[in-house]
């Protein structure tokens, strides 16, 4: 076991990895590794990131297993419940700023599941960005607030969330001109019509 894990850890920082790794356990309880996916019941043990553009920002997000949305759904929808705001919208959110990865640390600051800033996290008490619970907690009591202060308007809530509601209120209750912004509003709500039809 020891070696497997270190193994996946050099598989995971080594510079030139570009691929996800797959582990899957034989018939006779050994762990075999792969870069290719062999059938639909292996796991990623490690998830590449993509590399970043040239303006520095990541092109994409962690990829991460099935099995991590499944493990966070009751957490999702326990938030959803208290803040009565729509579980499809937390995923959707979630999905779009750390790809479930509870570690993610975006290069501005944002921590864990739901991105968080270190004042918002301290806004919405959140004393440890890193704790699943804590995060989408914090995440969903944010997004109910932006949702009241806009009016329940979706597209200004998520552009609210992304660059900052002082942003959208300076630009007269509008999607603010960013690009990162114009991008990220439609691809949440895409994400959310996705997550509504298995929800």
């Amino acid at each position: 076991m020891k070696f497997l894990l270190s193994t996946i850890l050099l598989l995971a920082f080594a510079p030139s990895a570009k691929a996800d790794i797959y582990a899957y356990t034989d018939a006779n309880g050994i762990v075999h590794l792969s870069n290719v996916r062999v059938n639909k019941n292996d796991r990623v043990v490690v998830a590449t990131r993509r590399d970043e553009n040239r303006s520095g920002q990541p092109r994409g997000r962690v990829l991460v297993s099935q099995t991590e949305k499944v493990r966070l759904a009751p957490l999702v929808e326990e938030a959803a419940r208290v803040y009565r705001i729509d579980a499809a919208l937390l995923h959707a959110v979630i999905s779009a700023e750390s790809g479930y990865d509870a570690a993610a640390v975006s290069h501005k600051g944002a921590v864990g599941l739901m991105q968080l800033m270190p004042e918002t996290a301290r806004r919405y008490g959140v004393e440890n960005s890193f704790d699943p619970a804590q995060n989408i907690r914090g995440g969903a009591k944010y997004l109910s607030y932006l949702l009241q202060l806009f009016g329940n308007n979706l597209e200004l809530t998520l552009a609210a969330y992304n660059a900052g509601e002082n942003a959208v209120i300076r630009h007269g209750y509008s999607i603010p001109p960013y690009r990162e912004t114009l991008g990220y509003v439609p691809k949440v709500l895409k994400l959310q019509k996705s997550y509504r039809s298995i929800l």
